[in-house]
């Protein structure tokens, strides 16, 4: 197998793979796992992380707010510097942990500011958004008792999340602004937000085993299933699954024991009536031979004494001689495929010249001077040369007879194979013919008209090739000029031979009337099919519109 065959077979498989039912189930049962994880997650984180900031800046904006009506309150209307600075630091350790800015009037117009931390905290790091909410005086309604409230925001200064807050005295005083870091809450979350990921992992990972428990137990009737069909198809038609339960799997396989119950039935049926069919053809057959055998003798009296026949009656005896001999050859070959039907043929070996045997067969029936012969002597194979003269006979006198001249022979080997093709120049075959070439009885045409052949000569053609462990092909040249067959045999039978000889079965058929039936690829031999020494062709059907496919 090359490298390309060997991708595709990979790719292939990996496709099958990847849409089993078993990796949907699972990938089903991940996906909504995962969704159902992180959407519990994100819930759930989302809902801390709200609460956890909620409480750390209720709590400081609380406590500041405190702080502010305790120490910022009773400060002077005019504080000095030290004393906002002071008081800043006073409600910086008052247990907060938050950071202090005040800012007063020493005189009008002039602002001072007090801080707790002049290293972390400062008015330049306020939003201006959130001075100018503090400082903006609200107006008092029913609802709004105050002129001033606490505004706070969140923001990240230095790349570190904090709350800023602020306010201012009512009736005049200082400003006050308060920074708390968030960084433990966000390390808090963090851990938080890890310890969901982890969870969510952990979920996938169980959804992924429960989907394999799942899937096994789902699918083990399904696999069942699949086995018995695949034993159904090999023909084993008394397979039955055992039922359990009321559900759609067990329902599935009360089904399909129905089916293969009638399968069975109709299969037995269909045989019996196929071998008795088979066994009529083959007793009749055997009855006509005797009668048969007289009307070749007196045909064979009325032939020779034809040229002294009464002018009126010559027609008429001429009419007898053929369709007596056309009967005998129609009986004979019945009685060929009855044995190929019913496995009785038997290959008799021998080494053979395939160059003389072509040349023998058509030298037998005076085919020389219609048919160019392309082959070296010494072609040696070890085949059976009844059935081998059959085969040529039959394709030959088939492109004789149906094609056009000149017919031409050629053989060629190919590794371990004998190669015989068989040309003529002909109108070739139909297309819509071609898969039915080998067919017995097959008519490209209902209304063609009536021929010298049985029907059978290809069919038998076919079933000699086949009982050597080879096989005929039929195509149209590839310049349009006649059809092309094409006949394949090992060059040493002996394997198959042997392997009749021990009860194995043959080849199988690839389909000559009867379906395609797999048979034992045995043969003792009946007379072939191949013509007679008069020169005419033997019984090998018709071609183009008249062809019969199989004859």
């Amino acid at each position: 197998m090359s490298g390309a065959a060997k991708g595709a077979q990979r790719a292939l498989s990996a496709g099958k793979r990847w849409t089993s039912l078993r990796v949907r189930l699972i990938i089903v049962f991940g996906l909504v796992a995962l969704t159902a994880a992180v959407s519990a997650s994100g819930i759930a984180y989302w809902l801390n992380r709200e609460a956890v900031l909620k409480r750390t800046q209720d709590a400081a904006l609380g406590d500041f707010k405190q702080e502010m009506q305790n120490r910022a309150a009773a400060l002077p209307l005019r504080p000095t510097e030290e004393e906002l600075r002071r008081t800043a630091e006073l409600m910086a350790v008052g247990g907060g942990g938050y950071s202090v800015v005040l800012l007063g009037e020493r005189d009008a117009g002039k602002p001072i500011v007090g801080v707790s931390d002049a290293d972390r905290f400062t008015l330049s790091d306020v939003p201006p958004s959130l001075r100018a909410a503090v400082d903006e005086e609200q107006e008092l309604t029913s609802g709004n008792r105050h002129s001033y409230h606490v505004f706070w925001l969140r923001t990240t200064l230095r790349g570190k999340p904090y709350l800023v807050g602020g306010t201012r005295i009512i009736g005049g005083g200082p400003t006050g602004y308060m920074l708390k870091s968030l960084e433990p809450e966000r390390q808090d979350l963090n851990s938080l937000g890890w310890s969901l990921g982890v969870a969510t992992l952990l979920a996938l990972l169980g959804s992924a085993l429960l989907a394999q428990v799942a899937a096994t137990t789902v699918l083990k009737p399904v696999h069942r299933l699949g086995e018995a069909a695949r034993r159904l198809g090999e023909g084993k038609l008394d397979t039955r699954l055992r039922v359990s339960g009321t559900d759609e799997l067990a329902e599935l396989a009360r089904t399909f024991n129905d089916a293969a119950e009638s399968l069975q039935k109709k299969v037995a049926d269909m045989s019996a009536r196929e071998e008795s069919s088979r066994r009529f053809v083959a007793d009749m057959s055997h009855e006509l031979r005797t009668p048969m055998t007289a009307l070749t003798a007196v045909t064979e009296v009325l032939e020779e004494e034809q040229d002294g026949l009464d002018p009126m009656v010559a027609p008429a005896v001429s009419l007898v001689i053929s369709e007596t001999r056309r009967l005998n050859t129609l009986v004979e070959n019945l009685m060929e495929v009855t044995r190929f039907d019913a496995g009785t043929a038997r290959l008799v070996l021998d080494d053979v010249d395939v160059a003389d045997q072509v040349t023998a067969c058509i030298d037998a029936r005076a085919w020389l001077d219609a048919v160019e012969l392309d082959a070296e002597r010494g072609t040696m194979a070890r085949l059976d040369p009844r059935r081998l003269d059959v085969i040529l006979a039959n394709l030959i006198g088939n492109a004789l007879k149906h094609g056009g001249s000149p017919v031409r022979v050629s053989v060629r080997t190919t590794g371990d194979d004998l190669i015989v093709r068989v040309r003529d120049h002909g109108p070739g075959i139909p297309e819509d013919v071609l898969p039915h070439v080998f067919d017995r009885f097959y008519k490209a045409s209902a209304s063609r008209p009536r021929s010298e052949g049985s029907g059978l000569g290809l069919s038998i053609a076919m079933e000699n090739a086949l009982i050597h462990g080879g096989d005929i092909t039929a195509a149209n040249s590839p310049d349009g000029d006649g059809a092309v067959f094409t006949l394949r045999l090992p060059r040493d039978g002996s394997a198959v031979a042997a392997g009749e000889d021990a009860g194995e079965d043959g080849p199988a058929r690839s389909g000559t009337g009867d379906g395609g039936r797999g048979r034992s690829g045995r043969g003792n031999g009946g007379p072939g099919n191949g013509g007679r020494g008069n020169g005419g062709p033997g019984d090998e059907g018709q071609r183009s519109d008249e062809r019969d496919a199989g004859a």
